[in-house]
Formats: C-alpha cells, structure tokens, sequence
C-alpha cells in the first residue's frame, strides 16, 4: 500500500548532478537577475518620474515591468541558494508561496498583456475618443482586475491542491510548480485537473482570442488608413505584438513540458523550458518597449546622461 503523508519539505532532483558547474550556473543566475531589475525599474522610474509619460499605455508598460520584478523574485534569490547548496530542499510553506508568486506573475502577464491589447484597439479604431474611453480611473480598474483575477485563480487552485495527500516529495523542477505537486497526489485529481483547464482557458485561450481579435480590428483600420498613420500604429503595436508571441510560446512550452513524466525529457532540456517563462520575458519586455517606443527611449538615455554627469562630479 502506497504511504499517504504530508511532506513537510519537497526536494528539486533537477539540480541534483550539476554539481561541477553550479559556480558557473550560479553566476549566470545572479547576471541575468541583475539585468532584470535593472532593465525593468529604469522603465518604471522613467515613467512614473515623467508625468508626459502618464499615459494609459505607458502605466501599463510600467505595470509589465512590476509584474517581471514580482515574479523573478520568487525565482532568483531561492535559485541562487539551491545552486550554493547540496541539499536543494524546500519547505512546504515556501514551497506554495513560491508557486503563488510564480503562477500569479504568470497568469499577470496574459491579464496585463489583454489590457495592453485593449488600449491599442480603443487608440487606433477609435482615436476620438479614447481619452473619454481610457481614463485613469478605467486604467486602474482594468489593472486592478488583471492582477486580482491571477490571486483569485491561484487561491483556489492552492487551496485545493493544499488538500491532497502526497506520497512523495521530489519535483523534478528548480522551483515549485502546481503539477509537479498535484501529480505526486495518492488520490484522485479530478478536480486539480478540472480547475487547471478552467485557468487555463480564461487566462490563456480567451485573453489570447480577444487580442486576435483587436488586431484583426486594427488592421482592418491600417488598411483603410493613410501610410503614415499605419507606420505609427506599428511603431506602437510591434512592441506587444513580439511580447504577446514570446511569452506565449514560453507559457505553452511549459504547459507541454509538464505533461511528460520525469525522466522521459533529458534534464537540460527541462531545465532550459521550465525557466523559459520566467527568464526570457522579464529580460526582453523592457528592451523590447525601451528600444521601439520614442518616448521611453528618450528619456531612458535622457536618464542615463544625467546620471553619467552626476557621477563625474
């Protein structure tokens, strides 16, 4: 008869056998997280410092930067630690914790990116009026409920998964994931499965309809529009466009990847997709919006004169 218990602590098997390499890991590790905060709160800091910039989809750029700094942070420090160590085990309160910031930043980033979506539809189609349409009030409403759909949906999918007896606690992962837990259930888990596809159909498939959908609008107005004004509509789509297609080939890569058992994917192939989400979206989003916007990019190299000046004195 299998052993129903209730792990105290779970232990990441993905780290074990990198032990030659983990200084090396451990460097990359902290580089990429430096390069992470760094890029995301110069976006942040240059549009809250600049009040031309208080604009609906500029808040809402800063608000992407926000959600890539929330979510790294339940990655990157813990990471950095498991690297250093040889026991790579982690509490089983932490362990949730961790897969609430990471799953709230995940399902955030599709909320935020929808109503980023929603903003370029209400500016290109219906450019008259769009500040009736986009006020700050609207704005914060949209954020407030893209940001506390991702906290209800991991409340729930917590609390149930809380529930579950374990008869086991190794996750072939370098961080807390929601299946890698589940699966390790002794009892049936329909309803994890149940609540997992309605997640991800409201988050995902849906979010992912309506911003087809916007497109398909927008270009339906380019087409009609003189050649100027479809170069300025590009200009300020072509930055959500390319998030929208990167984080959703990391999201499904990862969805995909934790259908497979452990053991059927050799090991740095798990650990490169498993990261991919976390990783590569926080680190591209503000080169992506600080490179293509004129606006941003102005005042980040504005930003960055000043302080070399400062420094010389």
């Amino acid at each position: 008869m299998e052993n129903k218990t209730v792990p105290s602590y779970f232990y990441f098997t993905l780290l074990k056998g990198y032990e030659n390499v983990r200084i090396l890991y451990f460097l990359l590790t902290i580089i990429a997280y430096f390069f992470i905060i760094l890029f995301n709160v110069s976006i942040i800091l240059v549009v809250l410092k600049d009040k031309s910039l208080h604009e609906p989809m500029y808040l809402l750029v800063s608000c992407l930067s926000f959600n890539s700094l929330y979510g790294s942070s339940a990655l990157f420090p813990r990471l950095s630690v498991d690297l250093l160590s040889t026991t790579h085990t982690i509490s089983r309160p932490a362990c949730y914790t961790q897969l609430f910031v990471i799953y709230t930043y995940g399902i955030s980033e599709y909320t935020v990116l929808t109503v980023m979506a929603y903003d370029r539809y209400v500016a290109i189609c219906e450019p008259l009026q769009y500040h009736n349409i986009m006020t700050q009030r609207k704005t914060f409403l949209l954020v407030l409920c893209a940001f506390s759909w991702s906290v209800f949906c991991l409340t729930v999918g917590i609390s149930i998964s809380t529930r579950l007896p374990l008869c086991g606690n190794q996750i072939p992962r370098v961080y807390c994931s929601n299946w890698s837990v589940v699966r390790l259930s002794c009892v049936s888990t329909v309803i994890n499965n149940i609540w997992g596809y309605f997640v991800t159909v409201t988050t995902i498939f849906l979010p992912a309809g309506f911003i087809l959908f916007t497109y398909i609008r927008i270009l339906i107005v380019c087409r009609k529009s003189t050649a100027e004004f479809r170069g300025k509509a590009l200009e300020t789509c072509l930055p959500h466009i390319i998030c929208f297609v990167t984080y959703s080939f990391a999201t499904f890569s990862d969805i995909a990847l934790s259908r497979y058992e452990p053991g059927q994917i050799i090991n740095v192939i798990v650990l490169i997709i498993s990261l991919e989400f976390i990783v590569i979206p926080p680190l591209l989003n503000p080169l992506i919006y600080g490179l293509n916007l004129p606006d941003i990019r102005r005042k980040i190299l504005s930003m960055m004169i000043s302080l070399k000046v400062a420094l010389s004195y």
